[in-house]
């Protein structure tokens, strides 16, 4: 065979392999179709949440005493509670409360795992294994179970939830950065800034800590997720944020009932959802951002 014949052939494998994408993070996300429909619920409901008092028509804090646990109707187009309030007006304005001890419990959780995460894999030795103890000592502790703890000691409110919760739930997210930074700082372009003359700070925050922004993103997003099942499994429990301020979570607490649960659905029906649809849409935007973000993604 010659020479030309087999330059031939290595071309013709080489367009047959997968190649690596290198379009922006965009294009690769719009192609992910449940993440786009998950990104269009978040943007639904979050508008929603910022507009509320445009989107709903009557007050959420309102009652009716003539419209108690009234079914949906011409003006109450998802029913009304046991106090005669507007279930929609409460939905919506809810979504304030839910998105907001999620999205700022997300964050808390995310700075303390980065930094400490980053910290540990970084400079490793006596300082690696203090911060991966006091990890491990702090992940086996039931962290519902201490939510709950430290808001009866704290007092139940919307900041008192977003910090107690944020505070616990960044280990997960410490120990995937450290690997992360572990695998990243013995990388070429690493070894290089340093044998160059890099300082530590510069190592860490100019060639390590890009690398590891997707995974800090996804870890987000789950954190995200679970931050809003917590506040509405504390606000069901009535340890939550207290009624009259609605939250996704106390709206179900109605739902204790084998009355309601089976002849008054709207009740109970509606924050469900809400809560089901935030939470499934949250994972979906996750899964779109990790494929987005990642640079091995490949083009099939």
């Amino acid at each position: 065979m010659s020479t030309a014949d087999d330059a031939r052939d290595v071309d013709l494998e080489l367009t047959a392999l997968p190649r690596r994408s290198n379009q922006g993070v965009w294009p690769r996300f719009r192609r992910h179709r449940l993440a786009l429909i998950g990104l269009v619920i978040l943007v639904v409901f979050s508008v929603m949440a910022i507009l509320a008092p445009w989107v709903s028509i009557n007050d959420p804090l309102r009652a009716d005493v003539f419209n108690i646990k009234t079914p949906p109707s011409r003006d109450h187009i998802l029913g009304t509670d046991s106090a005669g309030r507007d279930i929609f007006a409460r939905i919506v304005h809810a979504g304030r409360v839910s998105l907001s001890v999620g999205i700022v419990a997300a964050l808390i959780s995310s700075a303390i795992g980065t930094i400490l995460g980053l910290i540990s894999g970084y400079v490793g030795g006596w300082v690696d294994n203090l911060l991966q103890r006091f990890t491990e000592l702090v992940m086996t502790i039931p962290t519902f179970f201490a939510v709950i703890i430290l808001v009866s000691i704290v007092g139940a409110s919307i900041w008192n939830l977003m910090v107690v919760i944020g505070f616990l739930g960044w280990t997960g997210q410490a120990r995937l950065v450290r690997g992360q930074v572990l695998s990243l700082r013995e990388t070429d372009y690493v070894t290089a800034a340093r044998a160059i003359g890099g300082g530590h700070g510069r190592l860490m925050f100019a060639h390590i800590f890009p690398g590891i922004v997707p995974y800090i993103v996804v870890a987000a997003t789950l954190t995200l997720a679970g931050a809003i099942l917590t506040e509405a499994g504390l606000s069901f429990l009535g340890l939550g944020v207290r009624i009259p301020t609605p939250t996704w979570g106390n709206m179900m607490n109605s739902a204790q009932s084998l009355h309601i649960l089976q002849h008054q659905p709207w009740l109970w029906l509606p924050p469900g959802i809400a809560i089901s649809a935030t939470v499934i849409a949250v994972n979906f935007v996750g899964d779109g951002l990790r494929d987005a973000l990642d640079p091995r993604t490949i083009i099939e």
